[in-house]
């Protein structure tokens, strides 16, 4: 009698591992599922408005999910040559992607232009300041201005580039608040943390702020450029979202955030 018991025991407890290891086993293959219908985007955070937009489209038509990671370009650019698992790199500025293609962590054929950005002069409303031109910022009224940190950022150098071009980067170099990328630039005028500073085009149509267009003679364009990550495994769905970014319909939204298009 003990020993029918001690039978049905085990065949009960391997009839419970069975079906445990088949739970196990679908919801991995559930996992891996998902992880193969994301799309992982390193961009500039110039580009977060657009890219966000564009990337809620691309899901609707295409059934991939893409998962943005906004920061500075050369950040990003450091991360992917370390490994990082990103399928798609959107930089600010065309340099970082060339650098990437030298040390072949983009395939060549794929980098493209996909806009030209633009910097402007951004205000805080409540700061009642009325700043319209560079040569302002050096008023005893204004402490701080936000840009974004000019040793990696892009839109950070375009910054002190057209400083440099007035001749006023020496008179407001100890205002500077940096910012890790043009993003965190925008919230520290945004939040009044700076009242003023230099930020992208494509991110400065907020409620809190009053801009003006910084002439582009005064800086290096800013030509921005993308590219598939060689060591990715969704270089297909990568292309296909780069593609999808100087469609007619991607150049529009870009055009929307203030983008000029190649």
């Amino acid at each position: 009698m003990r020993k029918k018991n001690l039978i049905q025991i085990i065949m009960l407890l391997l009839i419970s591992a069975t079906l445990m290891s088949a739970c196990n086993l679908g919801d991995n293959q559930e996992d891996k599922s998902a992880q193969e219908d994301e799309l992982h985007v390193a961009a500039a955070s110039d580009l977060r408005f657009a890219f966000e937009e564009l990337g809620e489209i691309f899901e609707e038509e295409n059934g991939t999910k893409v998962v943005f990671q906004f920061g500075s370009s050369g950040n990003l650019a450091q991360q992917i040559a370390n490994g990082a698992p990103i399928d798609l790199f959107a930089s600010a500025n065309k340099e970082f992607v060339d650098k990437l293609v030298k040390s072949g962590d983009i395939v060549e054929e794929t980098k493209a232009l996909y806009a030209i950005g633009r910097i402007v002069l951004a205000v805080n409303k409540d700061s009642n300041l009325d700043v319209r031109s560079l040569e302002e910022l050096t008023s005893a009224e204004i402490e701080n201005i936000a840009l974004a940190n000019p040793s990696h950022a892009p839109y950070g150098l375009a910054g002190k580039e057209a400083l440099e071009s007035k001749g006023l980067w020496k008179s407001v170099k100890e205002k500077l608040v940096y910012g890790e990328n043009v993003s965190q630039a925008m919230q520290f005028v945004r939040t009044g943390s700076a009242p003023v500073g230099i930020i992208a085009l494509s991110i400065a149509e907020v409620k809190e702020l009053d801009y003006t267009l910084i002439d582009e003679k005064y800086h290096n364009r800013l030509e921005q450029m993308l590219g598939v990550v060689s060591h990715s495994n969704e270089q297909d769905s990568a292309k296909e979202f780069a593609e999808f970014i100087n469609s007619p319909q991607g150049r529009e939204i870009m055009e929307k955030y203030g983008f000029y298009l190649p």
